[in-house]
């Protein structure tokens, strides 16, 4: 590498360190407000109201997923600001229409959708599910243009605002008396109405004359066709990912009761947690600076960086909560929640290496290797629908968590593996960096294992829990 491009590689990674950092300032505030209020929230609603609202957000994240039809994601790639105005428009325009086309599919498939997941409860908030698609496609188009534009402030206002509304309106019902899944699934539509609002608002007030200037119906068309591969390859990829990620919610509510969905989620939604806090900020930025890096010859150094990053950020966390996350829910989210606890100890691992994937995977569409994407998404999809469908039919929710758990490792490992060989990085490499960082992080866990062999007070165990968390937080940022 030469001093310029060393220079280059240098400014960038400082970059790339601000412009995560803008994000995450953001979303740890709204996280933040999201885990304080989660406690209270957990014994306030009933593990049927989560599971109500666990299955609109599955099957509006379902259609969401193809709103734009991937064209959000070719926002990111031309040279030319104009040109991806275009693609903004294209992506815009497809939300509109997609938006409408679940109208019919509501008002026609309600009996259908009802069954089939076991869930009457949904049927009087079936119809926020075009609203809820328009909102959630909208925010979408939107948060690839202000990634593009590096304007990363105006996401992290975004951010706040949904947090603030959305548990504001939780708690607020709650406290009035309507405990019930319509008033989760009321303040999450609100929420995300209202952060796409705020966004859309801040982009028109710096961007309307670029905007305005530049989107055309002919230019439009011709990035239709450019960029065919997207719709072609990655909306069934995407379809298919997110369907995916949605069939535990599905499939435990169909073969077991929204109950479990309900323990299921708010599990999920821990292990999760990491990922909204910094991996989507980490997600975004990455995908941002490995477009770049794509021509300048530092593709491998970004990825190299990026994966080590990862790990460091996830390893421990990932591995307490394989620990002990049994005795962690009955102290913060009261006793009705063991379960919830016993799934996340199941999926801790996994968390780990699908934590380590998700920013990575963006490469796939840096380097448009759609085909491959798409291949994968397949592969994920069949393996988790076996998988839950195994423990489904056996009438063994522990059996379809474990089977869900060793299929995501497998895959998703895969999936590491092969982006850092398209990236130029070896796999003796990447399974050098991750031995690195497992050797480091052994003597901030094995206090807290040892605590739990010996029957310590579970206060304790979590007070050695935190403690540890934060030393290892501060002493991971100082090198």
């Amino acid at each position: 590498m030469t001093h310029s491009q060393e220079t280059t590689t240098q400014t960038n990674k400082s970059s790339f360190g601000k412009d995560v950092l803008k994000l995450v300032s953001g979303t740890a505030v709204a996280q933040a407000l999201s885990i304080l209020a989660a406690p209270i929230l957990t014994r306030l609603y009933a593990p049927e109201a989560f599971g109500v609202v666990a299955l609109f957000v599955s099957i509006t994240s379902i259609i969401n997923v193809i709103a734009c039809m991937r064209y959000e994601l070719a926002i990111m790639l031309p040279e030319s600001d104009e040109e991806a105005a275009n693609l903004l428009g294209v992506s815009l325009s497809f939300v509109v229409l997609i938006s409408c086309l679940t109208v019919p599919l509501v008002w026609f498939g309600k009996s259908f959708i009802l069954d089939i997941f076991n869930a009457s409860e949904l049927a009087a908030y079936l119809w926020l599910i075009p609203p809820m698609v328009f909102f959630s496609g909208a925010f979408l188009a939107l948060n690839y243009w202000n990634s593009r534009t590096k304007k990363f402030g105006r996401l992290s206002i975004a951010r706040i605002i949904q947090s603030f509304g959305t548990t504001g309106i939780q708690l607020g019902a709650a406290l009035i008396g309507y405990k019930t899944g319509g008033s989760l699934v009321a303040a999450y539509v609100v929420g995300t109405a209202t952060s796409t609002l705020i966004l859309g608002g801040q982009i028109w007030r710096d961007d309307h004359q670029l905007l305005r200037n530049s989107i055309h119906l002919q230019e439009m068309i011709y990035g239709i066709k450019r960029y065919y591969k997207f719709p072609l390859y990655n909306t069934w990829a995407a379809f298919l990912n997110n369907l995916s990620w949605q069939l535990p919610t599905l499939m435990l509510s169909a073969f077991f009761s929204p109950i479990i969905a309900g323990y299921y989620d708010l599990g999920n939604r821990v292990l999760k947690i990491p990922m909204s806090l910094i991996g989507n900020s980490i997600s975004q930025v990455f995908f941002q600076r490995a477009s770049e890096a794509k021509t300048s010859n530092y593709l491998d150094v970004v990825v190299e960086k990026t994966f080590f990053y990862l790990i460091k950020l996830c390893l421990f966390p990932s591995l307490v909560l394989t620990l002990m996350g049994k005795e962690l829910f009955e102290i913060i989210f009261g006793s009705q929640w063991s379960e919830a606890g016993i799934y996340v100890q199941i999926l801790g691992i996994w968390t780990l290496i699908w934590f380590v994937s998700s920013p990575l995977s963006n490469l796939l569409s840096v380097l448009e290797k759609q085909e491959f994407a798409l291949f994968i998404n397949v592969f994920i999809f069949i393996t988790r629908l076996i998988s839950l469908y195994v423990g489904g039919v056996a009438n063994n929710i522990y059996l379809a968590i474990a089977l869900f758990s060793f299929s995501g490792i497998f895959a998703y490992g895969y999936l590491v593996v092969m982006v850092m060989k398209f990236a130029g990085v070896s796999l003796i490499q990447t399974s050098k960096l991750f031995c690195i960082q497992f050797l480091y992080t052994l003597p901030f866990v094995l206090p807290i294992f040892a605590a739990r062999e010996a029957e310590t007070s579970r206060l304790i165990i979590l007070l050695f829990s935190t403690i540890f968390l934060l030393f290892y937080e501060f002493v991971h940022n100082r090198k």
